[in-house]
C-alpha cells in the first residue's frame, strides 16, 4: 500500500528549526494536529543541530555548545489521546540520507575517561545498504529514529538527552522500517515529538554518538483508546540483525558486580582485539564499536557478578 492512501491529508512537517525544542514539557504549544491513521513526514535536521558539516574537524567537536543537541520535531497534537491511552508509531520510511558523522565527544561516552581527545568522523551515506568505515571495514545502514516521546505529565522542561518513562532519547536500534514503537499517554493530545536519525548505530552507542544524519521520516499515528501501559514498547516484524548474523561473531566479555562497569570492559577488550588484529587507532576502534557492536546482557541473576558481552559482526570485514 501507498503510504499516501490514508484516509486523511498526508503531512510535511518542513523547516526544522521553527519547529523543534530541546526537551519534554508540556507547556509546548503544538506545531499541528493529526487524527488518529494520518501519516506525517518530518524532515529531520542531524543531532548536532547543524553545527556539524561534511568538513567538520576535531575542533569544531571540541566547541560543540550543548544547549543545540539533539533537538526534537513537535510537538504534535494527536487528537482524541488521553492519559491511560497508548500511543502506536509506525516506522514508514527514510529517505534522503546524503552523509553523515559520528564523534568521541570530550566527557561523553563508556569510555569517557579513556577517549579524553575530541574526534569526528564524516560518512558518505549515498548508498542505501551499505558505507565504508574504513578501507575493507563496511558498516550496513539502517536508518532510525533515535529520539522519540511524549509529554510527561510532570510541569516543567525535562530534558532530552536520557530516556524516560515516556520514551526520549531511547537510541534503539531495532526502530526501522516496518517497526512499531508504543508509547504511554500522559497528557491530553499525546504531544508526540521526533528527531536525532541515524543512519546505523550498535546497541549501547558506546562513543555517545551514532552515525548521526539528516533525513526525511514517514511515521504514522495510531491511537489505542484505553490500553494503558507504563513505559515504552516495541514490535518488530522479523529477525532484527539478518545482514549482520549472515557471517557470525566475535564476541568478548565483561563481568563484575556493576552493569556499567561489566560493559565498560567488554567495549575495552573489544577495542583491544580491533587494534591486535587489524590495525585499527583506539579512537577508530571505539567509534566503530558505536556504530556496529551490539551490548548484550548475558547473565544478571548469579549475584554479586554479572556478565555482558560485546558483539562484533565478522560481516562487516571485506
Amino acid at each position: 500500500m501507498s503510504i499516501h492512501e490514508h484516509n486523511y491529508p498526508y503531512k510535511t512537517i518542513h523547516d526544522f528549526h521553527s519547529h523543534s525544542h530541546f526537551g519534554w514539557d508540556r507547556s509546548i504549544e503544538p506545531i499541528t494536529e493529526v487524527e488518529s491513521g494520518q501519516i506525517v513526514n518530518y524532515e529531520i535536521i542531524e543531532a548536532s543541530n547543524g553545527q556539524f558539516t561534511k568538513n567538520s574537524t576535531p575542533e569544531d567537536v571540541a566547541n560543540i555548545d550543548f544547549n543545540e543537541v539533539n533537538p526534537v520535531s513537535g510537538p504534535v497534537y494527536v487528537k482524541g489521546a488521553m492519559p491511560g491511552d497508548t500511543l502506536e508509531i509506525e516506522m514508514l520510511d527514510f529517505r534522503q540520507l546524503d552523509w553523515g558523522w559520528t564523534a568521541i565527544i570530550p566527557g561523553f561516552g563508556l569510555l569517557s575517561e579513556t577517549f579524553i581527545k575530541p574526534e569526528i568522523k564524516i560518512f558518505d551515506l549515498k548508498d542505501r545498504n551499505r558505507a565504508e568505515f574504513l578501507h575493507g571495514i563496511d558498516f550496513f545502514i539502517k536508518p532510525f529514529p533515535g529520539t522519540m516521546g511524549v509529554a510527561l505529565e510532570e510541569p516543567g522542561l525535562h530534558g532530552i538527552v536520557p530516556p524516560r518513562q515516556n520514551g526520549g532519547n531511547m537510541d534503539i536500534r531495532h526502530l526501522v522500517k516496518g517497526t512499531k514503537l508504543y508509547l504511554p499517554v500522559f497528557v491530553e493530545g499525546a504531544l508526540f515529538s521526533i528527531g536525532d536519525t541515524h543512519a546505523a548505530q550498535g546497541d549501547g552507542e558506546v562513543c555517545g554518538t551514532a552515525i548521526e544524519a539528516s533525513m526525511e521520516t514517514t511515521i504514522k499515528f495510531t491511537l489505542h483508546k484505553g490500553k494503558t501501559i507504563q513505559e515504552p514498547r516495541y514490535e518488530i516484524p522479523g529477525p532484527p540483525t539478518p545482514e549482520a548474523d549472515s557471517q557470525g561473531y566475535f564476541v568478548t566479555t565483561g563481568q563484575g558486580p556493576d552493569l556499567y562497569q561489566a560493559s565498560q570492559k567488554a567495549i575495552s577488550y573489544m577495542i583491544e582485539h580491533l587494534i591486535d588484529v587489524y590495525g585499527l587507532k583506539d579512537s577508530e576502534a571505539y567509534m566503530l564499536c558505536s556504530i556496529s557492536v551490539d551490548l548484550r546482557i548475558n547473565e544478571i541473576v548469579n549475584a554479586p557478578n554479572y556478565l555482558v558481552s560485546a558483539f562484533l559482526p565478522n560481516s562487516i570485514f571485506k
